[in-house]
């Protein structure tokens, strides 16, 4: 019962020290859980954002916002082009033997209570799944679930997709706080989702406009020419300056050319254009040792460009009599490999020159080999056999032990294969250039 004070007034009865304190500890409690919450948030968005490869975005956001509400299963679903309907769905959370209970069921189309978030994009929370008068049945070996929370993904004022989460893991159903930091992830996911899109069309672009760079192999005949461009994996790295070119010269032999402009841009593929189109030009020049076309090179290039420090490989395959030979210089390039038709390998070790762009008074020197019938010369780039965390020699290896392995081949199978089984981390962009000694030599 209240008691008056001294003027009469009616006083409140006073709440002990352990009543205010039970308030402030909870308070602040409540004050560090919403603190976990929105660094759990910040951190979630970080690392959605961070993925690049739209596969890998939608499986981080699924996996994502199952940790952020402690879901023990999760999905999404993709929309078709208009929106009615899903064509793609990725579950996560299923056990090994839960993926095997449901093989040959079809994945969700958006039917049922899956389909009412489609049609109505407002967040949906459902505490028993087989109650819901949307929800239809299971396929048959599908894992029980309860309770459901789906959110809408959207981008530019488009549904591009809906994110169902299923089952927290203490048994308690999904509440407001789930909901509100699942809807705050969505809309995050959107953005990770369209900047995906936007680089997957960035490097389909770069990806066509290096190809328009690279010459089609023109008819080489005596000669079987192959040759394989792959563009780099690492994000910003999908331009670059690996180049290779093969012609027939005026005198019966056959000119080869593999290169590699420092750089991953437009400059590096502009460059790339530049060099490959002024040493068609210079290999014109009769019976020009290639160290001597390399060194017209770097001076023109000196003269009239600003190009980037560029390393190439020239050989020349030419007529000896009644068979071939070799005739090669580098500025700063790895070594061909030579393969015969027995399959045995050797790399054309041979003094190096300095790379074009560096120093054009420093000589590069020549170097020959004899070539037979069937012999296959590779030209490539390093990208083909750099890795960070092996010895180059290690990969040199391997790679010619590939070459040797898959020697019967048809020789673009065989180039396509050296690029497919690659001793390199793939990081960086790749050319490889192979040409095969014809069974005679030339009517010289």
């Amino acid at each position: 019962m209240d008691r008056d004070d001294d003027r009469g007034r009616p006083q409140r009865p006073r709440l002990s020290w352990d009543d205010d304190l039970d308030r402030i500890t909870e308070h602040i409690d409540q004050l560090a859980r919403a603190q976990r919450r929105m660094q759990a948030l910040l951190d979630a968005v970080l690392a959605v954002s961070r993925e690049l490869e739209l596969p890998l975005v939608l499986r981080r956001i699924v996996s994502t916002a199952m940790e952020l509400v402690d879901a023990r299963y999760g999905a999404l679903g993709v929309l078709n082009d208009d929106g009615t309907a899903l064509e793609e769905f990725i579950p996560l959370g299923l056990s090994p033997q839960e993926y095997q209970d449901l093989a040959g069921s079809e994945f969700p189309h958006g039917r049922g209570l899956l389909g009412h978030l489609i049609h109505h994009p407002e967040p949906l929370r459902v505490q028993e799944v087989t109650r819901h008068p949307d929800s239809v049945g299971f396929p048959e070996g599908h894992p029980p679930m309860r309770g459901l929370l789906g959110v809408a993904i959207s981008m530019r004022e488009r549904i591009y997709g809906n994110l169902y989460l299923c089952d927290r893991r203490d048994g308690e159903p999904f509440d407001d706080h789930d909901e509100a930091i699942v809807t705050a992830l969505a809309g995050a996911a959107g953005i990770a989702i369209e900047n995906a899109r936007l680089f997957e069309q960035t490097r389909s672009s770069a990806e066509r406009f290096q190809r328009l760079l690279l010459p089609t192999l023109p008819g080489l005949t005596p000669f079987t020419a192959a040759a394989v461009y792959r563009p780099a994996t690492a994000p910003g790295h999908h331009l670059g300056g690996d180049w290779y070119d093969a012609l027939m010269l005026p005198d019966g032999s056959c000119a080869a050319i593999i290169g590699d402009v420092l750089g991953h841009d437009l400059t590096a593929a502009a460059a790339m254009a530049q060099i490959r189109n002024m040493l068609r030009a210079l290999l014109y020049d009769r019976r020009t040792p290639p160290s001597l076309v390399l060194h017209r090179l770097d001076h023109t290039l000196h003269a009239i460009t600003e190009a980037p420090v560029t390393t190439a490989c020239l050989a020349r395959i030419e007529p000896s009599g009644d068979a071939w030979r070799l005739h090669w210089s580098t500025a700063g390039h790895l070594p061909p490999l030579v393969m015969t038709a027995d399959g045995d390998t050797r790399y054309l070790q041979g003094e190096p020159g300095v790379p074009l762009g560096v120093d054009e008074h420093l000589p590069r020197p020549d170097h020959t080999d004899a070539l037979a019938a069937g012999d296959t010369v590779l030209h490539f780039t390093d990208g083909l056999v750099e890795h960070p965390d092996r010895p180059l020699q290690q990969c040199l290896d391997a790679l010619a032990a590939t070459a040797r392995t898959h020697r019967r081949l048809p020789l673009d199978q065989w180039c396509r294969t050296l690029a497919d089984h690659h001793p390199s981390d793939g990081h960086d962009d790749l050319a490889l250039l192979a040409l095969r000694i014809p069974p005679t030599g030339p009517d010289i």
